[in-house]
């Protein structure tokens, strides 16, 4: 049972054992488990313009970052990692713009680029792969925003890192933004990385945040962490994608954003106007933990200050 805590309780127990140094990574496995890291593989498809994570041996990728001259950059497939279901949802009739796994901003100087994903918004620099096999692999994507007269405002580079970890993807975002002007995120509701998983009426499914907030009652809150579980097709429990705030990240705790239909993303934008200068770069970081069976709130946060020492 998730109990509910102060945020500040939450954060002196965490922090407190955060100073006592580093702890092996195996201080975090389960009782009687193992680290088990599986061997991946990239392969980029320049023509269709995608990345594809494989496991070792595999012909069928378990991810794929789709990174396409003129449209927005998003991952869609995620492939549960005991293959049962898949984990993102592309372009659903509730909400047309979410596609999968993404980044986009709302109120960029005015322009919307949250709702907006096409080639009058969005320009592609490069897609690289950065390390393509091992018990890590990692790639690049660079993307330009452009105004409404096709001039470049912002440049966003999302360096994305990926490890198979237990039974568990772990996905690290490192998220880059350089203005090229002075830059304005007004105040909204949403805006930055989110997360569409596939849900319709009747399904099963639930948030859970790091104070044990659920549902509507996580919207607009602020947590370390914030899970989103769904009984996908193909299940018989729940598929779970969790993602890790930072400390390091502008307002961290970050309030999140949790929709009417379990989508889910942190957003610095619900706080007010978020402004980057001309000329500098903001750094946003967050890893998100994809797996399956039941939300063990304890381990999420054990596996919360793993992330933190890693970076």
């Amino acid at each position: 049972m998730i109990k509910k805590i102060s945020v500040f309780a939450l954060f002196v127990t965490i922090f407190t054992g955060l100073a006592g140094g580093v702890v092996p990574i195996t201080a975090y496995a389960a009782e009687g488990s193992t680290i088990d890291n599986k061997t991946l593989r990239v392969e980029h498809d320049e023509q269709a313009g995608t990345i594809s994570v494989f496991r070792a041996g595999d012909k069928v990728p378990i991810l794929t970052q789709n990174a396409r001259e003129d449209t927005r950059p998003y991952i869609h497939p995620i492939v549960a990692p005991d293959e049962k279901g898949l984990l993102t949802e592309y372009r659903p009739k509730h909400h047309l713009h979410q596609t999968g796994l993404y980044w986009g901003l709302k109120l960029v100087n005015g322009r919307d680029y949250f709702m907006n994903w096409q080639g009058n918004y969005w320009r592609r620099v490069s897609a690289t792969v950065l390390n393509k096999k091992g018990q890590e692999v990692k790639w690049q994507t660079v993307y330009d925003l452009i105004d409404e007269k096709g001039a470049i405002i912002l440049t966003e580079t999302q360096n994305w890192t990926m490890q198979e970890q237990d039974g568990k993807y772990l996905l690290d975002l490192e998220w880059k933004g350089n203005a090229h002007v002075d830059i304005n995120l007004g105040k909204f509701y949403v805006g930055g990385l989110f997360i569409r998983m596939p849900w319709k009426p009747g399904d099963k499914g639930e948030v859970v945040n790091a104070v044990g907030q659920k549902d509507k009652e996580a919207e607009g809150q602020r947590a370390i962490w914030t899970d989103v579980g769904i009984q996908v097709e193909g299940r018989n429990d729940l598929a779970h994608i969790a993602i890790f705030d930072h400390p390091d990240n502008r307002a961290f705790p970050t309030p999140w954003r949790v929709d009417n239909e379990l989508g889910v993303g942190p957003s610095v934008q619900i706080l007010g106007d978020w402004k980057i200068p001309k000329e500098q770069t903001e750094t946003i970081r967050y890893r998100l933990v994809v797996y399956t069976g039941d939300l063990k709130d304890a381990g999420l946060t054990q596996q919360w200050k793993e992330f933190v020492r890693a970076y």
